[in-house]
């Protein structure tokens, strides 16, 4: 049964990728629930469909079968072009790589939700500043990627993420390229955004960084363990 206070709730999703005659199925009648403002861990071994189930969840991928509410709305029945626009206004993502555009500065990488939500330059500009001196950067917003530490890096992925302010987090093996010093900041910030309000859900096969969390739920060869 759905909580009245969910944010995410999956009922028997499956995904299979096709090719000519031949299907893979990676995920197998998930269903969980995520609460407004939980702190969730998915974590699992690597193959075990963890990255393909935060793709659903974040809409970068749709699933073979199953219903996915966000928010209370049927998110599987969307036109793509609703779907990215629900993923720009209601999702931050924060991946391993930190996926920054080496040729922007750190300010116009943060600036980059903004401009797909139509904000105009002089508030979404503000704003950036405003979020990359809440991670610490705010001596650094005229340098580009390359120029800064690893650490860093995430801490600009965190600060874009935050940049439609939205209600959820998806992070992807936030400290996987990380050393263990990076790796503790950024989960500091992590969690003190969590304690603001944010619904949290990382992806990790790091078993002191799911710890972490308030709920971990194990996948395994594609199912719910």
């Amino acid at each position: 049964m759905k909580s009245k206070n969910s944010v995410i709730s999956l009922n028997k999703i499956t995904k299979s990728y096709f090719s000519g005659d031949m299907s893979t199925q990676i995920l197998f009648d998930i269903s969980l629930e995520i609460l407004n403002g939980e702190f969730v861990a998915i974590t699992g071994p690597s193959g075990s469909g963890k990255s393909t189930l935060l793709h659903i969840l974040g809409l970068l991928d749709t699933a073979t079968s199953g219903k996915y509410l966000l928010h209370d709305e049927d998110v599987t029945t969307l036109t793509e072009d609703k779907q990215a626009f629900v993923r720009n206004k209601e999702i931050g993502f924060v991946f391993q790589s930190f996926n920054l555009l080496q040729r922007a500065s750190i300010l116009e990488n943060v600036t980059l939700p903004a401009i797909y939500a139509g904000i105009k330059p002089n508030v979404r500009e503000e704003r950036a500043k405003e979020l990359l001196e809440k991670v610490g950067l705010a001596d650094h917003i005229n340098k580009r990627p390359n120029q800064l530490s690893g650490g860093q890096q995430q801490r600009v992925a965190i600060a874009r993420s935050l940049m439609n302010d939205p209600s959820l987090i998806l992070a992807d093996e936030p400290t996987g390229n990380l050393d263990t010093k990076s790796g503790a900041d950024v989960m500091d910030i992590i969690r003190s955004l969590n304690k603001q309000g944010k619904t949290i859900i990382v992806i990790t096969h790091d078993k002191h960084v799911a710890k972490q969390a308030e709920r971990i739920i194990s996948i395994r060869d594609g199912r719910v363990v």
